[in-house]
């Protein structure tokens, strides 16, 4: 235990409170301090000016989440490993350790993987994490990993850190909704904890807390439909995605703009070392959209400017009765001097990180569904089966595609 307990103040939990030196010792290396310089919620601060939260302060909201519900569980004396109390606290503190810059537009377009970077980024050796978590374990840093990769046999302490019902998704829908200003995703926390139990390999609740975590469920898909896949802010990533996707090109043509980073030349051209990616944050990606919004590349010039000024695409609906939509815009788009390539772009739901609850039956993973426990039948019953608002998000599945393009091309 540390000498004096550590609080942070926070808007969503009130106080987040460390005791543990490990933790504290984790939250003061340069690789999770990176964490505080690369938002949240990515673009979506172009449609909620107040969603600029870091990754960082949800990550020390995630550990917060799982220090409640292990105390939980102890004072309420369920079947919970507390061998691994540290591990799973450890784990959800580091869980979005490799995340990199607006990290799912980067992704796709470059090629990296957040989970792969973070698995690196705790075993290797070299860096202050896994130097933190050696000196307790010198096995700590896999085991971690394990959680974290989902690979660790004790799939108990997984569902914690990624679940239906895990503190990643408990502490992000709360926060994004008091940053973002919006009422979607506020729930009872404090109740969702007490009806939490674990039971027979997997997290459940309690019957009794049906209506709370009805709330919840509730939360994750209203701010799914008008925050994360809201058309503004999907429609500034669309843009971000063909900005990475021209330098890519120009890069590969020989053309390389000039890179106000060394760690971005190395970016595109998919040799970053692991130094040169603790390098990348959300300014430096502004500082090269800055520069390049002067570049001699006019389409590279003009997407900059389009993103730092937030002269973003318009959009319509992607008509299923037309497949002949799409064809038919790229001639627009080509005909007003675009190139489509990075000026008419397909967006739909699947693209999107965060999801919602789909219930047992559409869920690729069956093991992940949601259980109510029934204590009087001492039976397991899947959420949307007794949840009539539930059933019918899980009965819908919508998808839905969207087609950006340049304002003057409608």
């Amino acid at each position: 235990m540390l000498d004096e307990e550590k609080v942070f103040k926070d808007p969503v939990h009130g106080y987040i409170y460390v005791n543990d030196p490990l933790i504290w010792d984790l939250i003061n290396t340069k690789e999770m301090q990176r964490l505080r310089r690369i938002r949240q919620l990515g673009t979506s601060y172009v449609t909620y000016p107040g969603g600029e939260h870091s990754r960082f302060s949800h990550s020390l909201g995630v550990y917060e989440v799982i220090r409640q519900i292990v105390q939980s569980f102890a004072r309420n004396a369920y079947e919970w490993p507390t061998e691994y109390n540290q591990l799973v606290m450890v784990a959800g503190l580091l869980h979005d350790i490799g995340h990199a810059p607006f990290s799912h537009a980067l992704e796709k377009v470059i090629g990296l993987r957040h989970e792969i970077w973070g698995e690196r980024i705790i075993l290797e050796p070299t860096t202050e994490v896994h130097q933190v978590l050696a000196q307790i374990d010198p096995e700590l840093p896999s085991q971690v990993a394990s959680v974290i990769n989902k690979t660790h046999p004790q799939k108990l302490v997984v569902s914690l850190v990624s679940g239906q019902l895990d503190a990643d998704r408990l502490d992000y829908l709360m926060r994004d909704s008091i940053f973002t200003g919006v009422d979607y995703g506020k729930f009872d926390l404090a109740r969702i904890i007490r009806v939490m139990r674990p039971l027979g390999g997997r997290i459940v609740v309690k019957r009794s807390g049906l209506h709370t975590v009805e709330a919840y469920l509730l939360a994750r898909y209203f701010m799914y439909w008008q925050v994360y896949f809201h058309p503004v802010s999907r429609s500034a990533e669309v843009i971000l995605k063909a900005i990475l996707k021209r330098v890519k090109d120009l890069v590969a043509g020989g053309q390389e703009p000039p890179m106000p980073h060394p760690a971005l030349a190395e970016l595109f051209t998919q040799s970053l070392r692991l130094d040169s990616y603790f390098a990348l944050d959300d300014t430096v990606l502004f500082n090269a959209f800055n520069v390049w919004q002067d570049s001699s590349d006019p389409i590279l010039k003009d997407l900059c400017r389009r993103f730092l000024n937030r002269h973003l695409f318009t959009y319509m609906e992607y008509p299923d009765h037309d497949m002949d939509t799409y064809q038919k815009l790229r001639v627009q788009v080509q005909s007003h001097g675009y190139d489509p390539a990075y000026y008419l772009a397909v967006d739909e739901t699947g693209t999107v990180y965060y999801d919602y609850y789909l219930g047992a039956e559409n869920s690729e993973d069956k093991d992940s569904a949601l259980f109510l426990w029934d204590d009087d039948e001492k039976a397991l019953i899947e959420m949307s089966r007794l949840s009539k608002p539930v059933n019918a998000i899980a009965r819908e599945k919508q998808v839905i595609r969207r087609l950006y393009f340049p304002h003057d091309v409608r």
